[in-house]
């Protein structure tokens, strides 16, 4: 199994967390979202326990809310002492109704909305992540509008290329994600923010990018960071107090993807980053990772029945499911790879055949994935597992064709339990005047 939190009981059937899915299916109905709790707070422990080991506890870990935003996540990320980052008024709002301390979480985005700032200065949020020169002058105005001092850290790219997906790949120069090294414009918006007296700088921000499988990047946009601090220092006479490097460690989708050992890699940057900074002369910074993808996607797994099995003799066969690319847009997006299973039985050498496993919506490219290896008997009603779906994928639902949005059911040792309730056709139809 790809996942450790997935098995197979006498039966064959398959398990996420120790639970059988199929009584899952019967009560919840299908399509359906599972998440294993305990394995999403084994994920938060490991990145905490690394980066204050790593770090001598000067160190945070933020979950980046953008993989996956639902209350109950905000409350197990309160439980379990992690920060958060935000990139919308909508995770801000569904924070706060968690009870999440919003003094801890960090705003991100390129384009923020003079609406956005006030709202997120208005309820208190702790950090913005400013990406231009002009989110600093509005972020400027609108505190004195306020009578507040805002803290903030600067987005800089370090032009490093991650060798990821070139849609998640985020921290190259010609990204329109932060302020470039490279071209003096990293440097000039560092000076901008020193001037502004209704800001507090903290420090500086970079991501690369998502999927990355060793540290060898993240040693890559550190060393970066850190000359651009060294280059701060000399130039303008400003210490960093705080240095995110962002988020973007991997998972294993297929069995062909590495699995990360998320301790040891942060172990290896947290000594090259103290040894890097020792050799220029300057105070390593309180450092923080940005962790999204990694914290929850193994956690997950969506759950489908089949309908109708369609073959064509002599060229392929399509099973398709009540889901599709309205709970799974990243195959149709990104060419995602995914490994998918029968759940109540497992495939047996002269049983098997392979198909394309497609969706409901009324477009040829919905489609989940491709050459996927199924009993050649399948039929209407069986129930299929769609691993690894923790992270981007009730975040990244929609309503195309109308269909309504999964529900998202929480596994404990001991329970199952609704976290978001299905959504109804009396939904859709809610805002409509």
């Amino acid at each position: 199994m790809i996942c450790k939190n997935l098995s197979r009981n006498e039966r064959g059937e398959l398990c996420l967390a120790g639970h059988e899915l199929s009584p899952l299916a019967e009560k919840y109905g299908t399509p359906v979202y599972l998440y294993d709790e305990a394995r999403i707070r084994e994920r938060c422990r490991t990145y905490l326990d690394a980066v204050n080991a790593a770090f001598d506890g000067r160190g945070r870990v933020l979950y980046a809310s953008k993989a996956a935003c639902f209350k109950r996540l905000y409350e197990i990320m309160r439980e379990e002492g992690m920060g958060i980052d935000v990139v919308s008024c909508g995770e801000i709002y569904t924070a706060e109704r968690a009870g999440y301390p919003l003094g801890l979480a960090y705003f991100h985005s390129n384009n923020k909305t003079d609406a956005d700032i006030a709202y997120a200065i208005d309820h208190g949020i702790g950090y913005f992540v400013a990406d231009n020169a002009e989110e600093l002058y509005a972020v400027d105005r609108i505190a004195a509008q306020k009578d507040k001092r805002q803290k903030l850290l600067l987005r800089i790219t370090p032009g490093i290329d991650p060798h990821t997906y070139a849609a998640v790949a985020t921290g190259k120069v010609d990204s329109k994600f932060g302020s470039a090294i490279e071209t003096g414009q990293a440097l000039e918006i560092s000076k901008l923010a020193l001037s502004l007296e209704n800001l507090e700088l903290c420090g500086f921000h970079c991501h690369v990018g998502s999927q990355v499988f060793d540290s060898e990047v993240y040693i890559s946009a550190a060393r970066v960071m850190l000359d651009f601090v060294a280059e701060v220092k000399r130039e303008l006479g400003y210490s960093a107090k705080e240095l995110d490097i962002g988020g973007g460690y991997g998972v294993r989708y297929i069995e062909d993807q590495p699995e990360i050992d998320i301790a040891a890699n942060i172990a290896e940057v947290g000594a090259f980053m103290k040894n890097y900074a020792a050799g220029l002369g300057i105070e390593l910074p309180e450092i923080a990772f940005e962790p999204g993808r990694s914290i929850v996607a193994d956690s997950g797994l969506t759950l489908y029945s089949v309908g109708t099995v369609k073959r064509i003799p002599g060229y392929k066969t399509y099973v398709s499911v009540d889901g599709g690319m309205t709970d799974n847009p990243r195959f149709a997006l990104y060419g995602s790879p995914y490994t998918i299973l029968p759940v109540c039985r497992e495939i047996e050498a002269d049983n098997a055949m392979t198909c394309s496993v497609v969706g409901r919506c009324c477009e040829s490219g919905d489609i989940l994935q491709e050459n996927v290896s199924l009993p050649s008997d399948i039929g209407r009603g069986e129930l299929l597992a769609c691993l690894t779906t923790g992270a981007y994928h009730y975040s990244m639902a929609s309503n195309y064709n109308r269909i309504t949005k999964l529900p998202v059911v929480m596994l404990t040792e001991d329970r199952d339990y609704l976290a978001v309730r299905r959504e109804s056709f009396e939904h859709l139809t809610a805002l409509d005047v």
